[in-house]
C-alpha cells in the first residue's frame, strides 16, 4: 500500500487535468472504434458501461450506509467515485458519437447539445455524484438512449411505436434498478425519492418532446453520404458522378451555388445506413424557399427504398429537371417524416456548365 502512497497523492494533486485527459482519451477512442449500432462489439460495449454505473452506484451508496454516512468514507471513495465517473463519461461519450453521426447538426443539435453538456458536466460536477437522485437520473438517460437505437436494430423496425416502447423498457428498467437498490439502503431512498421521480418523469418527458419535434435524430439510421450533382449514373463499379469543381470557399457556405444550365437536371445523391435486416423507404422531399412569403414550399416528395446493412450507407438518389432559380433543400426523411439529413443549395442559372468533374461513388 505505501507503493502506491505515492501514486494516490499525485493523483489527488492533479486530479482535474488528469480526469479531463481520461474523458478526452474515452471521446477519441469511442469515435474511432464505433463505427455501426448494429454490430456486437459496440452494443456489449455500452452494456458494459451500463452494468458498470449500476453496479458502482449500488456500491457507492450501500457502503455509505454502512459506515454512517460519506464523510467517513472519502477515501473508500475515491476510487469508486473515479470509476463511477469514467463510466458516465465513457457511455455519454458513445452516445455523443453514434447520434452525431446520425443526425444533420442543424435539425438535430437540441438533443446533441444536451447529450455533450453532460460529457462535460461528468468533469465539473464530480462532487455531485454522491447524489443518489442525480446518478440515478442520469442512468436512466443513459439507459433511455442506448434503448432508443437497440430496439429498432433488434424488431428491425423503426418508427413511433418503437420509440415508445424504447421508452417504456427503460422505465421498467430503471424502476427494477431501484427496487433492488431499495432493499439495501431504504433511508437514503427515501429522503432522495421525490427528487428521483420529478428528474426521471422531466428526462422522459423532454426526450419524448424532442422526438416529436424532429430534434432527435432517426436513430439507428444515419445519412453516410450526401450531394447534389449534374448527372448520376449507376454502373457495375459503383455510381458515376459528374459533380461542379468547388473552392474551399463553398465549404462554409450553407446554400453553396449550384450553377444549372437551360433544360438540364438535378441530382440528389444520398447513401443511408440501416441496420442489417431493417430494410425501410426513405423520402427525398424537395423544396423551394419562397422568398415573398418568406417559407418553405414543397415542390415534390420522391419515394426510394433503402435495403439495410451496408457500412458505408445504401446509394440511391432522385433527380429534378426544369427548376426556378432561388434557394433550395432536399430533405432525407423516413416515411413517418423523421429527418436523416438535409441537403442545401442555390439553384444559379447560366448559359454553358461550369468546370465539372467525374467522381466514382
Amino acid at each position: 500500500m505505501r507503493m502506491l502512497k505515492p501514486v494516490t497523492n499525485f493523483y489527488t494533486r492533479f486530479e482535474h487535468p488528469i480526469s479531463s485527459l481520461f474523458l478526452i482519451f474515452g471521446f477519441v477512442f469511442d469515435a474511432l472504434t464505433l463505427k455501426r449500432v448494429d454490430t456486437l462489439w459496440e452494443n456489449l460495449w455500452i452494456v458494459s458501461y451500463l452494468i458498470i454505473i449500476g453496479a458502482f452506484i449500488a456500491f457507492i451508496h450501500i457502503r455509505e450506509d454502512k459506515s454512517g454516512g460519506e464523510k467517513n468514507l472519502t477515501k473508500a471513495h475515491f476510487w469508486s467515485v473515479n470509476i463511477l465517473q469514467f463510466a458516465f463519461g465513457g457511455v455519454f461519450s458513445a452516445y455523443l458519437v453514434l447520434y452525431f453521426r446520425s443526425a444533420d447538426i442543424m435539425v438535430a443539435w437540441p438533443f446533441i447539445a444536451l447529450l455533450a453538456t453532460i460529457f462535460i458536466a461528468n468533469e465539473f460536477f464530480k462532487k455531485h455524484y454522491v447524489r443518489l437522485g442525480l446518478q440515478i437520473s442520469l442512468y436512466f438517460l443513459a439507459i433511455y438512449s442506448f434503448m432508443i437505437f437497440l430496439m429498432p436494430v433488434i424488431l428491425h423496425k423503426i418508427g413511433s411505436w418503437i420509440f415508445l416502447l424504447s421508452g417504456l423498457l427503460s422505465l421498467l428498467l430503471i424502476t427494477l434498478f431501484i427496487k433492488v437498490l431499495f432493499r439495501f439502503t431504504k433511508d437514503k431512498f427515501a429522503k432522495s425519492k421525490r427528487l428521483v421521480i420529478f428528474l426521471i418523469s422531466s428526462i422522459f418527458i423532454l426526450v419524448n418532446l424532442l422526438y416529436f419535434l424532429n430534434l432527435i435524430p432517426p436513430i439507428p439510421l444515419s445519412l453516410k453520404d450526401v450531394g447534389m450533382y449534374h448527372t448520376v449514373h449507376k454502373t457495375e463499379h459503383g455510381y458515376v458522378i459528374i459533380d461542379e469543381e468547388h473552392s474551399w470557399k463553398d465549404y462554409f457556405n450553407l446554400y453553396p451555388d449550384f450553377n444549372k444550365t437551360p433544360n438540364s437536371s438535378i441530382y440528389a445523391f444520398s447513401a443511408v445506413f440501416s441496420p442489417k435486416n431493417l430494410d425501410i423507404t426513405i423520402l427525398h422531399e424537395w423544396q423551394r424557399y419562397d422568398e415573398k412569403g418568406e417559407k418553405w414550399i414543397t415542390e415534390s416528395i420522391i419515394h426510394l427504398p433503402v435495403i439495410g446493412g451496408r457500412d458505408r450507407g445504401f446509394r440511391t438518389y432522385s433527380k429534378r429537371s426544369n427548376l426556378a432559380a432561388g434557394k433550395w433543400r432536399v430533405n432525407v426523411k423516413t416515411e413517418e417524416g423523421k429527418l436523416i439529413g438535409r441537403m442545401r443549395f442555390t439553384i444559379v442559372l447560366v448559359d454553358t456548365n461550369p468546370p465539372l468533374k467525374i467522381l466514382i461513388k
